[in-house]
């Protein structure tokens, strides 16, 4: 009976309410999943740029530009007001702290203490005995505001001005006053000194030196050494005068500077005349240098007195410090220039209490802003139609008090957050104050407030680069040539322990790599270092020796290892090429460096050697590095179509004419993927830069030098940055300079991966 006649197709209802809902629910679940990965994938995108703006909002504020507006008080606009005091030449004009009261020191030797807003006269008395007669001023230290009066009696009055702030019914109160350190204490000049015409002052714990000229080109220098009376505890002093054995005239200005060594004469016609007080009974005066082409009218010394800052009537302010020669001894040299595109006289200049930043102010009533450091022009603006006479700049630097040749007083509010951030000190190489070159520098801290900040990201930026190229030098070969080996050679069975082993390296936090690296690698190395060498040169060595003599034995020895196992009898080659290094270096190290490898490349190449270096780095990040590069090219190898390889085979290709050609062409994209990932890898890592190198920013490619890399960097000086400083949001700025360069490497990466898959994707 045939069966077939009597069947009967069975009747298949795709419209039933079940199968219905059931395609319904399938719509649902794809568009779910489908606006999921969405979703995803857009969050992701929104996070990176979220990430990159919220850099950016913290970054701009260091390229806002500087601002000086008049002051505000009370929702108006202060207004210029006539200066307060006698009707005499002003010697000195200042400001405290908040800028509410201000200092006028007029030529009769009064002090007016004025309020800065409104020019109301809060105190006003006359500086020393009552019935002297000043001749000269000299300002001592904006720091410690001191300043000096040289008397026609030939007396000199040290003071300070002072200010006590209260809080009665919780309103600030300023009362100014006047400090006399010396009052007990007779100041005498040298008696040989006529009518002072100059003076400068410098006083210091152990003295206070003062240097004075007269209308006769006279020049002496008088010392009040302090001493402490053990019995009494009182101070007593005592004066000592010398000659500085020159008689000059034109002599524009007198400058002491803070260590109280050198004495700066500064003449109309350029000439500077510097004198050594190192040894004060025998002044040693040095040959005169011409500072420049124009007459002298401004000279100040820049915060920290290294610096000397010198004005002329064609608006020109060059800056010079003392730099150290080849004869290990000390010769002023210029540094920069800065000049005003519409040049004019210089009838002022005042420097910032706390940054390396001036202010010049010149005949054409014109205001210029600068900042040493950065080398730029911050601000330029005209603020009066008059001959400027004095011009202040508060302890904040926020706010600038202008008298002009009127007698009128004007009030300036500046907004100059961030004047020593330019590309050039940032990018650029920079001639620091008691450096003897330009040199790409980071220091962003030091023990006192004269510090000049050096936030140069170039050496930052270079060592990340370093660190990178020795890790990548290390894990690219191995990797590849790993996975390689693992995806086409070797045996299944073998292949799913090895692959999984090398993956879970990956999984090993990079602390304890760094800490394995800085406390037992760099010793090993630094005590081993010919047997190191000697490890990297003949195991490769080795290695390739031993795989030509295994393919030289007769087949039927090699045929008793199974095929894709062979690779197994590498390790006791490694394992004892690796124990004959370690006496073989020992002996080598003996025969050709004397014994001391270390001392034979520091002393005979002159190459410096760190324990923590670049050697130790490239190790321990290139093993923190391998197992993401091995990974996906082991995937990317392993996933090109086993029909390829047969096909190519099958042509009469042999299986590494196959590898080559065919194989690794294909699996290319992948693999130059798993590159780029292992260098962002490589470039973001922190704690084993951070623990296996002396995170000296330094710019030299010595392998056994450390570095300093952005992301370590980073993680050391956040937690000690002032929130919306300059380092503050510099240290912003160099993770955006690394969220920047990741993501153009990667973006870069993926456009040739992305050419290479075209130009392979057909075979």
């Amino acid at each position: 009976m045939n069966n077939s006649a009597n069947f009967t197709a069975p009747d298949l209802q795709f419209d039933t309410p079940a199968a219905v809902r059931l395609r319904s629910y399938r719509r649902f679940k794809d568009r779910l999943a489908s606006v999921s990965v969405g979703i995803g994938g857009m969050s992701v995108i929104v996070a990176i740029m979220l990430i990159f703006f919220y850099l950016l909002y913290e970054v701009m504020p260091l390229f806002h530009a500087a601002e000086i507006t008049p002051s505000q008080y009370q929702g108006q606009a202060v207004a210029p007001y006539v200066r307060p005091g006698a009707d005499a030449p002003t010697w000195y004009l200042t400001a405290e702290e908040q800028a509410e009261v201000g200092l006028r020191i007029d030529a009769t030797g009064q002090a007016s203490f004025f309020d800065t807003r409104s020019g109301e006269l809060r105190l006003q008395q006359a500086i020393g005995v009552v019935g002297s007669q000043p001749v000269a001023f000299a300002l001592g230290s904006e720091a410690l505001r001191s300043f000096a009066l040289a008397n026609a009696d030939g007396t000199l009055t040290f003071a300070r001005h002072q200010y006590k702030v209260s809080y009665p019914n919780d309103v600030r109160n300023i009362s100014p006053y006047l400090e006399y350190p010396y009052a007990d204490a007779a100041l005498l000049l040298a008696p040989q000194l006529g009518v002072v015409s100059q003076l400068a002052v410098r006083d210091s714990e152990e003295q206070l030196l003062a240097v004075a000229l007269d209308a006769e080109g006279t020049l002496m220098a008088t010392r009040f050494a302090k001493e402490v009376n053990f019995i009494t505890e009182a101070v007593e002093i005592s004066t000592e005068h010398v000659a500085l054995g020159v008689k000059t005239t034109g002599v524009q200005r007198l400058l002491i500077s803070p260590d109280a060594r050198w004495v700066f004469v500064l003449h109309s016609d350029g000439r500077l005349l510097t004198v050594d007080l190192q040894n004060f009974s025998t002044p040693v005066i040095q040959a005169p240098l011409q500072m420049g082409t124009g007459e002298i009218t401004q000279a100040e010394f820049l915060l920290g007195g290294s610096s000397l800052l010198i004005s002329d009537n064609q608006g020109v302010t060059q800056q010079w410090f003392l730099v150290r020669d080849q004869d290990n001894g000390y010769r002023l040299t210029q540094i920069r220039s800065f000049s005003d595109p519409t040049p004019s006289r210089v009838v002022a200049l005042t420097t910032e209490h706390r940054r390396k930043g001036f202010v010049v102010a010149e005949q054409n009533g014109e205001v210029s802003l600068y900042n040493s450091t950065a080398h730029n022009r911050v601000l330029t603006r005209t603020l009066t139609d008059q001959t400027v006479v004095q011009i202040a700049m508060a302890p904040r630097a926020n706010a600038l008090l202008l008298e002009d040749g009127a007698g009128m007083i004007s009030l300036w509010q500046v907004d100059n957050e961030h004047p020593e951030v330019s590309w050039s000190s940032l990018w650029q190489e920079v001639w620091y104050e008691s450096y003897d070159r330009p040199d790409y520098v980071w220091q962003s801290s030091a023990s006192n407030d004269d510090f000049e900040p050096k936030y140069s990201l170039a050496p930052l930026a270079f060592g990340t680069l370093k660190a990178a190229f020795y890790a990548m030098l290390l894990a690219t070969p191995l990797a590849i040539c790993g996975a390689i080996y693992t995806a086409y050679f070797m045996a299944p069975a073998l292949r799913t322990k090895i692959k999984p082993f090398i993956e879970l390296m990956e999984a090993l936090p990079t602390v304890i790599l760094g800490f394995l690296a800085g406390l037992w690698l760099a010793p090993f190395i630094e005590d081993r270092l010919t047997s190191v060498f000697t490890l990297l040169t003949l195991v490769p060595l080795g290695v390739l020796l031993f795989a030509y003599l295994w393919h030289n034995l007769p087949k039927t020895i090699r045929l008793w290892v199974p095929e894709g196992w062979d690779a197994l009898s590498l390790i006791p080659v490694i394992l004892l090429l690796g124990w004959a290094c370690l006496p073989l270096g020992v002996n080598i190290e003996a025969w050709f460096f004397g014994g001391d490898m270390r001392g034979f490349i520091t002393r005979d190449l002159g190459i410096s050697f760190d324990q923590r270096n670049a050697l130790v780095v490239g190790i321990a990040m290139g093993f923190a590095v391998i197992p993401t590069i091995f990974s996906i090219t082991e995937d990317a190898i392993f996933s090109v179509p086993q029909s390829l390889s047969n096909g190519s085979l099958a042509l009469g290709a042999t299986p590494w004419q196959t590898l080559v050609g065919v194989v690794l062409p294909t699996a290319s994209p992948a693999i130059f993927s798993a590159v780029m990932i292992g260098m962002g890898r490589a470039v973001g890592e922190t704690m084993i830069v951070l623990m296996a190198t002396g995170n000296t920013p330094i710019m030299d490619m010595n392998l056994f030098e450390g570095m300093r890399t952005l992301a370590a960097n980073i993680a050391v000086e956040m937690p000690e940055a002032e929130v919306a400083s300059s380092h503050f949001r510099i240290l912003f700025l160099a993770a955006l300079v690394l969220f920047s360069f990741t993501f153009v490497v990667n973006t870069l990466a993926e456009l040739i991966r992305q050419r290479l898959r075209r130009k392979y994707g057909s075979l």
